[in-house]
């Protein structure tokens, strides 16, 4: 499969106008990609977990035009409201994948989009918003080409995904999902996503997730200015090599169901996100204090308990707790009790593995 693959025919059939809506979750890496290469190319390969809570719901309107504009013709709601600042993103996401959709000049579209999480605040809101749009878009082509099948509707989708943002492409289908070529994952892609299809243990079937808004400001870097430091980095080659190696641990742990080895990697893989910004230059510190607070908490009450709660983070202050399903009474009674003190307001969300992206 190669990028040419997702250049469409000529299409035919003609539609004049409609509305489609997708709703698409956030994922949570557990293999962290960080660096990436030309054409949101990553340079590792990643894995996650697709959430079921957080997620973003997009109404896609369009009406086409009486000719081709030279200029993208699209407006943009952000939570009923007209939002200009998500327009030159949208406007440059158009003109990254106007390839491989050429009716996007065609058309005049409104898109409306909402989240039900907080934006911009290290849950991955960016992952979700492009896979909605992008799930939306390939509705409109597959009116156009009623003979797309599902599978290349799919792939395609998580293909324009990547465009938008790195990780949207692992928003698309679940509840695991690989993305970037990996020797021992036979259907992995750098193009797009592809749901996990190896063994999966009993433990790790319904996996819980109850993320702790330490901070929900603005990220104090954003995803690409942090993805581009690894460019020049002293330890990147290393910290891919990394990857590869902790994604084929992974893979033997998911088949398993060892949790110890599970938190070992995941941790691991947590905190060497964060060791990367720490030694880059320019350096960030995306922890806050409480993120650390929660961290130790969480050190002490699986000594003391001897139960499989873990850690991971994004390149943010929050903390993404996982536990297994059948832990999950003790282990949110912990939570309630201890750690949401350390929230910004006491917020915090309860969320767990979820089936991908849905058609609304």
């Amino acid at each position: 499969m190669t990028e040419n693959d997702f250049i469409p025919k000529q299409y035919s059939e003609e539609i004049k106008h409609g509305e489609v809506s997708w709703s698409a979750p956030s994922n949570i890496a557990l293999i962290k990609y960080w660096g990436k290469l030309e054409n949101q190319i990553p340079a590792n390969p990643s894995l996650s977990f697709t959430l079921n809570n957080c997620k973003t719901i997009t109404k896609l309107t369009f009406s086409k035009l009486e000719k081709p504009t030279s200029e993208f013709q699209v407006d943009v709601f952000f939570e009923n409201e007209k939002n200009e600042s998500f327009r030159p993103k949208i406007l440059q996401f158009f003109k990254r994948i106007e390839k491989y959709l050429p009716f996007l000049r065609d058309y005049k579209f409104s898109i409306e989009t909402a989240n039900t999480f907080p934006h911009s605040s290290g849950i991955a809101s960016s992952a979700s918003g492009m896979a909605a749009l992008s799930l939306c878009l390939m509705e409109v082509e597959k009116m156009l080409n009623p003979e797309m099948t599902l599978k290349h509707f799919h792939q395609k989708a998580s293909f324009l995904a990547r465009l938008g943002s790195g990780s949207a492409c692992r928003s698309i289908k679940g509840e695991i999902v690989v993305w970037g070529k990996h020797e021992q994952i036979r259907e992995s892609s750098d193009l797009y996503g592809t749901a996990y299809s190896s063994q999966v243990h009993e433990n790790f079937k319904n996996f819980q997730d109850t993320i702790l808004l330490i901070d929900k400001g603005e990220k104090q870097v954003s995803s690409s200015v942090g993805h581009n430091l690894m460019n020049n980095h002293p330890f990147a080659q290393q910290r891919f090599a990394q990857a590869h190696e902790n994604l084929r641990k992974l893979k033997v742990v998911l088949e398993n169901g060892d949790l110890k080895s599970f938190i070992n990697i995941v941790e691991s893989e947590a905190l060497t996100l964060h060791a990367m910004m720490m030694t880059s230059n320019p350096y960030f510190l995306l922890m806050k204090p409480n993120t650390l607070e929660v961290i130790n908490k969480v050190f002490e009450f699986r000594k003391s308990r001897g139960l499989h709660l873990c850690f991971t983070l994004d390149a943010g202050a929050n903390v993404h707790l996982l536990y297994p399903e059948n832990e999950k009474q003790q282990i949110e009674e912990f939570i309630e009790a201890e750690l949401v003190a350390y929230c910004q307001n006491r917020h915090y969300i309860r969320d767990g593995i979820g089936s991908g992206a849905k058609k609304l």
